[in-house]
């Protein structure tokens, strides 16, 4: 077990660095990196998701390359045009907004500049984070649709399921459903209600590659794979998903690792011509070293690491025995 710690190069979602294990088995390196927001119960899917990739790894892919969005933090516009030009091909853009103590202007800004960047034919994607209320997201999404000179869809802009199909009823822009999928008791509520045009699957939060395949079967929308801020160990799995679905219509949220100051590899995944080739780089020594957390970080991710284990033991037994 190896306990990592990154900066990150501008702040993200109020993070200004980023943290996990990685776990070694049989088939590889796995990583557990569940936010510290997380609780043991809902950390237990990351763990499953650590646990698959070093033990069992993931099934065989159909593509060896995995077109890629660049991500922009919520940012000035001048940084967000330096983004995108620096993204090494991407052609899709997904913008943060609905960041607190910024103004709609300031996200007509960062849109404006990172469509300058991108040039007319490139694709803009916004993400909120549940962020609006139905009200907001209405007024806001065809002031930043214009800005954007069209979006591709909108992530996440309401929190509710049935938010988020009144909204889809309102809007001109299509809705994406992220966090109604991945902290959801029931992820297919989304499909049900109509409620979204494509959902994003993160693999560590949903329980591992082939949980998420499965998912994917049952919610029958196009699929987006993203990362939850995840090392290079972290994002493997993600490419994995991403190589192992049958159709993949839009570029991936799987570029993240150009968001940290360093990595656990050598080799880190970032992308080439706007995708990243489907490969699973192995933690390197020297890296290891660098991006070591402190002995009181470590200790903490022991001591979860240790819950979330019991908890998911505790989990798979009931009082008839093991579940099947």
């Amino acid at each position: 077990m190896h306990v990592w710690s990154i900066p990150l190069r501008t702040r993200f979602r109020g993070l200004t660095a980023r943290d996990g294990v990685l776990v070694r088995g049989d088939a590889g390196w796995g990583e557990f990196s569940p936010f510290w927001d997380y609780d043991v119960a809902e950390s237990a899917a990351w763990w499953r998701a650590a646990r698959e990739a070093a033990d069992e790894g993931w099934p065989d892919p159909v593509r060896d390359r995995v077109p890629v969005n660049v991500t922009v933090p919520a940012v000035g516009p001048e940084e967000a045009h330096r983004i995108v030009l620096a993204s090494d091909g991407c052609r899709t853009a997904k913008v943060k907004v609905a960041e607190r103590g910024q103004s709609l202007a300031d996200e007509v800004a960062r849109l404006e500049a990172v469509r300058d960047a991108l040039g007319p034919g490139g694709a803009i994607r916004v993400d909120a984070n549940a962020a609006w209320d139905l009200e907001t997201a209405v007024s806001r999404l065809a002031v930043l649709d214009r800005a954007a000179g069209g979006l591709e869809y909108a992530e996440q802009p309401v929190p509710s399921v049935a938010d988020l199909a009144a909204l889809r009823r309102r809007t001109a822009v299509p809705i994406a459903a992220d966090e109604s999928i991945r902290r959801a008791a029931d992820p297919l509520a989304v499909a049900r209600a109509h409620a979204a045009d494509v959902v994003v699957l993160k693999v560590q939060p949903l329980g591992g590659v082939r949980a998420c395949l499965r998912l994917a079967e049952q919610v029958g929308l196009p699929v987006v794979v993203s990362s939850a801020l995840e090392s290079s160990v972290g994002l493997a799995a993600g490419i994995a998903l991403a190589a192992a679905l049958p159709e993949l219509p839009y570029a991936c949220g799987l570029a993240t690792a150009q968001l940290l100051t360093d990595d656990v590899v050598a080799d880190p995944l970032l992308p080439v011509d706007g995708a990243i080739a489907v490969r699973r780089p192995v933690p390197d020594g020297s890296a290891l070293r660098r991006t070591a957390a402190d002995a009181g970080l470590a200790d903490r991710w022991s001591r979860r690491c240790d819950a979330v284990a019991r908890w998911s033991a505790d989990a798979s037994v009931g009082p008839q025995g093991p579940r099947a």
